[in-house]
């Protein structure tokens, strides 16, 4: 594939002639592949930083970590509080927004203190036509986004990590834990553990991409189409695990998984995952 390694050429060229950088560092598909070749150009000139808070998972943390050490990265975590921010609480359609301006502050603050020129970002080139919220805090913090910029899209950036040899080329899709509630519903310590015990409770049965929408007493659950059929075979397991968690009653939404579920009739709402 020419115009694949093409781009990543370009990849590795862009981030040499940043000189330093400091990665917000998921343990994603693309922010995995932008921490990786970051290290491979740029050494010890290159830290990621993994945000460690009650709205993201627990075992995503977890295997960020492992991720890490299995590639040799240098690594840094620091810790966020959204929940803090009576505006992040109350969960508008622009809650991202105010999450990562949390985030890329304080990137930026550390970045600064130790002598690193530039803060990127896993923004992938299909992310634009999503609208997420935040972006605009990228944009206000002079966050780079290298992956956008060379163009690459999430297939290419899977195939590459496949070529590569890294482990998250075929990880579903995350995202916070904040994205399993509807607009308008309060975020709160106890909703965001219910949601994470409940999602963990569906992967130990072996389905990969799912979600929990939080409707009150409620659970939605989304898994991928393809594993639809798998998800109501294990139906009584499934509802088990859901409702170990403390919701009164077990849904599936007979439309699967799909990003941004939440958004359907938000006028100019960003999807979310």
């Amino acid at each position: 594939m020419p115009a694949l390694t093409r781009k990543y050429d370009d990849l590795r060229n862009r981030l040499s002639n940043l000189g330093s950088a400091l990665v917000a560092y998921s343990g994603g598909v693309d922010s995995t592949l932008l921490a990786f070749t970051g290290h491979v150009v740029l050494g010890a000139k290159c830290l990621a930083v993994i945000a460690v808070s009650d709205v993201h998972p627990a075992a995503e943390i977890d295997e960020a970590r492992a991720t890490a050490r299995s590639l040799g990265l240098n690594v840094y975590e620091v810790e966020t509080y959204e929940l803090t921010d009576p505006r992040f609480q109350a969960n508008p359609a622009d809650r991202c927004y105010y999450c990562k301006s949390e985030m890329f502050s304080l990137f930026r603050t550390i970045a600064k203190t130790r002598g690193i020129s530039w803060v990127l970002d896993g923004t992938n080139a299909d992310d634009p036509a999503q609208r997420r919220p935040g972006r605009r805090a990228a944009e206000e913090f002079g966050i780079v986004s290298p992956l956008l910029e060379v163009g690459l899209h999430k297939d290419e950036i899977r195939a590459l990590s496949e070529q590569l040899g890294l482990p998250t080329w075929d990880k579903p899709s995350g995202s916070c834990l904040a994205t399993r509630f509807p607009y308008g519903t309060a975020i709160t310590d106890e909703g965001l553990e219910r949601v994470a015990i409940a999602e963990a409770g569906a992967r130990a049965l072996g389905l990969k991409q799912v979600r929990i929408r939080s409707h009150g007493d409620i659970a939605r659950i989304e898994v991928d189409p393809a594993e639809m059929e798998r998800a109501f075979a294990l139906r009584d397991q499934l509802a088990a695990a859901v409702r170990n968690a403390g919701f009164g009653y077990v849904t599936q939404d007979l439309e699967g998984y799909r990003s941004g579920s939440l958004d359907d009739g938000i006028e100019d709402a960003p999807a979310e995952s």
